[in-house]
């Protein structure tokens, strides 16, 4: 009984301290979204020649409805020195007709389409966009998803942020996101960055995992790179949206993740259900609470500081109604346990047109029909 006693006493610790370590991150997001998003920061005027350059890199796969409106954003920005480099894998991609009707409509605008891609890894996204990176003009560059749309000032606010005097810096955003259907409500309680300013090497390297975009921050680290988060959102604007797509994609980077970082195997006590099950047991044991009552209060302040943190990103009112939210935070937290046990069964990868078995460190090789 005592040694009983002792493990249940065990458990109680970690629900309380576990307690106090998730409300700790919860209160330091959200206080960091609100002081340094959607700040607007003063803009130094430089002569032409002084100006950061930027190449904005697109790598592009099919068309979906909101292809064409994403695209064309990036050819009225308002920055006098970037170019736009669309990068397309195959022939006879439709997106490439896409491409070919805003080069025509915006002549003006220095941008170029590279078809065929080039084999330098594993990775079909990174084989995708090298020659478009090769044939980069700038020292800036920033690696944009297709679905992805920019307010007409969104380079220049980078670049300020980029161009640090005390060395070199690799900036990231975070990701708000337009008005959708209600499935990409369950993807917009997530957050998702995008990357900037690598060495070729590095890009090789990345070649041969699949998980690149956890691998290129840890990567600059270690080269000694500095971070800087901006302080605008980038535009989620998919034109594609399904529960099915969201759950198979947290899939994929859990699956990365679980390679990577083997601390991802304690993720799941860091989702609400189960967090909140655990801190409700160790409030009854500790105090005597009921368990239930306990667990509701504390889901519904979790829901709470959710809908906070998302209105911040946002910078406002969200683009779908509170309802909308409601229902897509509950599907979300509903399905974080089996996300994550169906990372665990299963440890290959199907992405894009492969399939692909991990290796320790998040590696891969692809696996080959005979």
């Amino acid at each position: 009984m005592a040694v009983l006693e002792l493990v249940l006493q065990g458990i109680a610790l970690f629900g309380v301290i576990l307690f106090f370590v998730l409300w700790l991150m919860h209160l330091m997001s959200i206080i960091y979204v609100r002081l340094h998003l959607h700040k607007k920061r003063s803009e130094v005027k430089q002569p032409f020649a002084q100006l950061a350059g930027v190449s904005l890199l697109k790598p592009l796969k099919g068309v979906d409805p909101n292809l064409m409106s994403n695209l064309e954003t990036f050819f009225t920005l308002d920055y006098p020195k970037y170019e736009i480099l669309l990068c397309v894998q195959d022939q006879d991609d439709p997106a490439i007709e896409v491409c070919k009707k805003l080069l025509a409509k915006y002549p003006g605008v220095d941008a170029r389409l590279f078809i065929g891609g080039k084999k330098v890894g594993i990775n079909p996204k990174i084989n995708n966009l090298m020659p478009g990176y090769e044939g980069a003009r700038y020292n800036l560059v920033w690696i944009c998803d297709s679905g992805i749309r920019v307010e007409i000032n969104s380079v220049s606010t980078s670049v300020n942020t980029l161009t640090s005097p005390t060395g070199s810096t690799c900036g990231s955003f975070l990701h708000r996101f337009l008005p959708p259907p209600l499935p990409s409500s369950t993807s917009s309680v997530m957050d998702a960055n995008s990357h900037s300013s690598i060495e070729l090497e590095l890009a090789l390297a990345l070649a041969l995992t699949l998980a690149w975009a956890l691998v290129l921050p840890l990567a600059l680290a270690l080269a000694g790179w500095k971070f800087s988060m901006a302080t605008q959102v980038a535009l989620q604007n998919s034109g594609s949206y399904s529960i099915a797509q969201f759950q198979s994609r947290m899939i994929r980077w859990t699956k990365l993740r679980i390679n990577m970082v083997p601390a991802t195997v304690l993720e799941p006590v860091s989702e609400c259900f189960l967090a909140s099950l655990i801190i409700g047991w160790a409030a009854h044991y500790v105090f005597r609470w009921d368990m239930m009552v306990f667990f509701m209060c504390h889901c519904l302040a979790w829901f709470i500081s959710d809908y906070i943190q998302l209105t911040g990103v946002q910078g406002g009112s969200l683009c779908f109604s509170k309802l909308d939210f409601a229902v897509a935070w509950f599907i979300r937290e509903s399905m974080a346990v089996q996300i994550f046990l169906s990372a665990l069964w299963d440890p290959t990868i199907s992405w894009r047109t492969g399939r692909y078995r991990l290796r320790c460190g998040g590696t891969a090789e692809e696996i080959l029909d005979v």
